[in-house]
């Protein structure tokens, strides 16, 4: 059976539209889940399935810029806290769980350590730690493209902005058997091979929506992960779970590692069997089973 899935549009205090949706049991516990780069609010129905399990509502939103939301340039990754707390606002949800994915983890963190009386436990899967972190190899261990597009934001913002109306143009002409392409230097073996079906689908879709307005989303959330996050992880006081796979090409392990020992109190699952994808196929039940053991 199709899950039932909710579109709703919400508005900030600032003027601008958030476009969020909704998923699971209507009348459980919510959840929010910040999306991947490029972003878009959707939620795979396996998540949905086991929400509905679970007793959970689960929510997300399309980042500005992305999908359904006004974009706000030059936001940084601490300005999605006040987002966050719009969206809570407007569906009068007075206590939240929240997880983020791969560029969706600072956001998350952003709610920890910003909005301690709203969010009661983070987990991040797959996540970014921050660029230039101390200790932090950041680049190691990366898939080459990624390398590339990183490098290229630091030495030419010229040519990289150009080069993500370029990637987005590419994206949106490809078919959802394309999925793959141009990821071939971020995809372990474990990754290739949950990266057909039902979950390419879901990528396919999230992509085409999310960026179906233009790059502009896509190019401040890079530059929002790449730049000062705005808040300090050191005063993260509730509970942090980091879930990351030693497969990960898209993010490599070590900034799961950095993250767990520079957190506060945070503990991680550092899985060998798994990657980026993998992670997100098979290991938000576990997820959704710690946020909820938070009270």
């Amino acid at each position: 059976m199709t899950p039932l899935v909710e579109t709703l549009t919400i508005r900030t205090p600032d003027g601008r539209d958030l476009c969020v949706e909704t998923a699971g049991d209507p009348m459980g516990v919510p959840v929010l889940v910040h999306g991947g780069t490029p972003n878009s609010r959707h939620l795979y129905h396996r998540w949905i399935a086991d929400a509905e399990r679970r007793g959970i509502r689960l929510l997300s939103y399309d980042r500005p810029g992305y999908g359904g939301s006004t974009a706000a340039p030059g936001h940084s990754v601490a300005d999605a806290a006040a987002d966050v707390q719009s969206l809570a606002d407007a569906l009068g949800i007075r206590r939240l769980r929240v997880w983020g994915y791969s560029g969706g983890g600072p956001y998350a963190l952003a709610s920890a350590a910003l909005l301690p009386e709203l969010v009661l436990a983070v987990a991040t899967v797959g996540g970014l730690a921050p660029y230039g972190a101390p200790g932090l190899d950041y680049l190691a261990g990366m898939g080459q493209s990624n390398v590339d597009d990183t490098l290229q934001y630091f030495a030419d913002p010229v040519a990289a902005r150009r080069k993500c109306g370029e990637d987005r143009e590419r994206f949106l002409g490809a078919g959802p058997g394309d999925i793959g392409q141009g990821l071939a230097t971020l995809l372990a073996p474990v990754d290739a091979a949950v990266l057909s079906d039902d979950f390419a689908q879901f990528r396919y879709q999230c992509r085409q929506d999310g960026l179906a307005p233009g790059d502009q989303g896509w190019w401040d959330d890079g530059v929002a992960q790449l730049g000062p996050w705005g808040f300090d992880l050191t005063s993260i006081q509730i509970p942090v779970k980091v879930w990351h796979g030693r497969h990960d090409r898209f993010v490599p392990v070590q900034h799961g590692e950095w993250l767990c020992d520079h957190v506060p109190g945070a503990s991680a699952v550092l899985s060998d069997e798994d990657g980026h994808l993998t992670l997100q196929v098979a290991k938000i039940g576990d997820v959704h089973e710690w946020l909820l053991a938070q009270t």
